[in-house]
C-alpha cells in the first residue's frame, strides 16, 4: 500500500486520537483511511442525486466569512426556501438552508460551500 504524508495541526491530531480510541480504530492510518472512504462515498451519493429535491444544507463557518456566505446565497436564491443564520459560539456561525429545486443546482450550492476553505463543516441532507 502506498504511503502518503499529511500535515495536521495539533488540535486536529488530538481530536483524531480521541476519536480513534472512542471508535476502536487500531491506529491513525486506519481512521484516516476510513475517513477518506466516507468522504468518497458521500461525494458519490451527492453526484448521483437527480430530479427535483427537498434538502437541507448545514454550513458552519467563522463569522468573518459572512460576506462570502451572502455572495453564495444570492447566487442560489431561486432554490433557497428558507435561510436561518445562528451564532453558535464567540466566533462561529451556523447557516441552515432549506432548499427545493433541481438536483444539479443543489449539488452546485453544496460544492460552492465545500470548496471554500473558510467553511468548517458542510452537510447536505436530502429528503
Amino acid at each position: 500500500m502506498p504511503i502518503i504524508s499529511i500535515s495536521l495541526n495539533e488540535n486536529i491530531i488530538q481530536e483524531l486520537d480521541k476519536l480513534q480510541k472512542f471508535l476502536g480504530f487500531s491506529g491513525r492510518s486506519e481512521i484516516v483511511r476510513a475517513s477518506v472512504r466516507n468522504l468518497l462515498l458521500e461525494e458519490k451519493r451527492i453526484d448521483e442525486l437527480s430530479g427535483v429535491l427537498h434538502s437541507v444544507l448545514l454550513v458552519i463557518h467563522d463569522e468573518k466569512s459572512d460576506q462570502e456566505i451572502s455572495e453564495i446565497r444570492h447566487g442560489f436564491d431561486k432554490i433557497i426556501n428558507t435561510h436561518i443564520h445562528n451564532k453558535i459560539d464567540k466566533d462561529r456561525c451556523l447557516e441552515i438552508f432549506v432548499l427545493y429545486g433541481d438536483a444539479k443546482e443543489i449539488k452546485n450550492i453544496t460544492k460552492k460551500f465545500q470548496g471554500n476553505r473558510k467553511m468548517d463543516q458542510v452537510r447536505l441532507v436530502v429528503t
